[in-house]
C-alpha cells in the first residue's frame, strides 16, 4: 500500500493485516437465528477451531460474537452486524459500522451494492465511520460496477461476497463466480477476496488461481445443519427406488 493510503487504511496495523491475508484463508463463523450454534461462545470456540485448522482469519457477525472472538485471538477478524429482514443488512449503516469496528474488529465487512440503504444516507458516511475508528474497510458487492465504485470510495478490500444474491446480476449454475472475482482483480488496485458459494478446497484453490488476494469459505466448514443435510439426503436417497430418488441438494450458499 502506497503511504498516501495510510490514513484510509490504518496506517501500519492496517497494512500488517492484509499482509497476514494475503493469499490465506479466512473462515467465516455464523449461525442463524435459532440455531443450536447461535451463541457467541459456541462462535468463539468455533474460530479457533478454524484457526487451529490453519484459517488465516475469522469473519463473524454480530457485536457479542465479535467481542468474544476478538477476546479469545490476535488473528485477522472481519467483523459484521446483519441487521434488517430484507434489502441492505450487512452493516447497513455508518451507525452499525462504527460499533462493529468498536469491537475491536480489524476490518468491518459492509453492503457496497447499489442498493438504498435503510437510513438514506451515503455509502461513503459508512466507508469514514470505519476509516476513523481505525479499522478496515471490506465492501461486499455483487456486481463489477460495484466493485469499482466501492474501490473509488475508498475501500481496502473488495468482496464477491454478494454476488448472485442481489438480483443485479444472475449467479452462477453452480459455485462461486470467480469471472467476476478475476474482472475485479485485474481492474483494482486494491485486494479482492473471493467469497461467496465455495464450497470445496479445489474451488479456493481456484480462486486465487483467478487472482483472489484471500478466500472466504463460510458454510462448507461452519454449517453443520447444512452439512449434515446433504449427507441424510444422499442416504435416503440411496434407500429409494431408483425412479423415486431426487439427486443432490443442499449446495453451499
Amino acid at each position: 500500500m502506497k503511504a498516501a493510503e495510510d490514513g484510509r487504511t490504518g496506517g501500519g496495523r492496517g497494512r500488517a493485516v492484509l499482509e497476514r491475508l494475503r493469499g490465506r484463508l479466512v473462515v467465516s463463523c455464523q449461525a442463524y437465528p435459532g440455531e443450536p450454534l447461535r451463541d457467541p461462545d459456541a462462535m468463539r470456540r468455533m474460530a479457533l477451531a478454524v484457526l487451529d485448522g490453519g484459517a488465516a482469519g475469522i469473519r463473524a457477525q454480530g457485536l457479542a460474537d465479535l467481542r468474544a472472538i476478538r477476546a479469545a485471538t490476535g488473528a485477522p477478524l472481519i467483523g459484521l452486524w446483519k441487521d434488517g429482514d430484507g434489502g441492505v443488512v450487512i452493516t447497513p449503516t455508518a451507525a452499525h459500522a462504527r460499533a462493529v469496528a468498536e469491537t475491536g474488529a480489524d476490518v468491518v465487512a459492509l453492503d457496497a451494492t447499489d442498493r438504498p440503504r435503510p437510513d438514506g444516507r451515503a455509502l461513503a458516511e459508512s466507508f469514514a465511520a470505519v476509516h476513523g475508528a481505525g479499522a478496515l474497510v471490506m465492501a461486499d458487492v455483487s456486481t463489477y460496477e460495484e466493485g469499482l465504485r466501492a474501490a473509488g470510495l475508498g475501500a481496502d478490500l473488495v468482496g464477491t461476497t454478494l454476488a448472485g444474491y442481489t438480483g443485479s446480476s444472475p449467479a452462477p449454475a453452480a459455485g462461486p463466480d470467480l469471472a467476476l472475482v478475476e474482472r475485479l482483480a485485474a481492474a483494482l488496485r486494491v485486494p479482492v477476496v473471493a467469497e461467496g458459494r465455495i464450497g470445496t478446497p479445489a474451488e479456493a484453490a481456484g480462486a486465487l488461481a483467478r487472482g483472489a488476494y484471500a478466500v472466504v469459505v463460510g458454510t462448507a466448514i461452519t454449517h453443520p445443519t447444512t452439512l449434515a443435510r446433504r449427507f441424510a439426503t444422499a442416504v435416503d436417497d440411496a434407500r429409494r427406488p431408483p425412479a423415486a430418488r431426487t439427486g443432490p441438494r443442499g449446495a453451499p450458499r
